[in-house]
């Protein structure tokens, strides 16, 4: 396992890892129970370090773990879509295979979570058909709804909230990504495998 280990400010650490190697290494560093906070993104980990933890301990604590890390856990996450995005459209005419096949495409692979941000709930999911690889939006948005489910570069996602943003919206759904009324507040957590369905109006 490969990593570098970098200060991050006085309290914390950023981990850099291979791709894809994020949501394991982060499992693994939450199951050591050493440290304040484990956040995975694309291709590190930030963690908090208690009172006197150093970064050459954590240095320490990666070196004992394991060579080879177990397969992240994860659940099945099932989010059913109207693929009725403003975007739709365009992004068939993008990718020249019409709405029909885009659909297709996009319902008929089983995501990734890979990791989160930008705001609370919203998780980036990998595995998107390199046929729907498309940048951002030139212009973003000022106000996406929430639930809507968007794609731009290699990820797909679904906006838990309603914000600005630059991604291509292809469908909606009616589950709530986030709600801090339950017990885990974020429908799709790092780790899990997500299926997008389609829904009829």
């Amino acid at each position: 396992m490969t990593t570098r280990v970098l200060p991050y400010g006085p309290n914390a650490a950023l981990i850099e890892c291979a791709p894809g190697a994020a949501v394991q290494l982060g499992q693994a560093l939450i199951g050591t129970e050493r440290f304040g906070e484990v956040v995975p993104a694309e291709q590190s980990v930030l963690v908090t370090l208690p009172r006197g933890m150093t970064v050459e301990d954590v240095r320490g604590i990666i070196r004992s773990l394991p060579g080879e890390l177990p397969a992240a856990e994860g659940r099945d996450i099932e989010i059913p879509v109207i693929y009725s995005g403003p975007d739709l459209a365009l992004v068939a005419e993008s990718t020249g295979l019409g709405v029909e096949q885009d659909v297709a495409l996009h319902s008929g692979t089983t995501y990734f979570a890979a990791f989160a941000g930008f705001a609370p709930g919203y998780v980036y999911c990998t595995g998107l058909p390199r046929e729907l690889w498309l940048p951002r939006r030139p212009s973003p948005r000022t106000s996406v709804p929430a639930g809507s489910v968007a794609i731009a570069d290699a990820y797909t996602a679904v906006y838990p909230a309603s914000s600005p943003g630059g991604w291509h919206l292809i469908g909606v759904t009616d589950l709530t990504l986030f709600d801090l009324r339950r017990p885990e507040p974020a429908l799709i957590r790092p780790g899990d495998r997500v299926r997008f369905t389609v829904r009829t109006p």
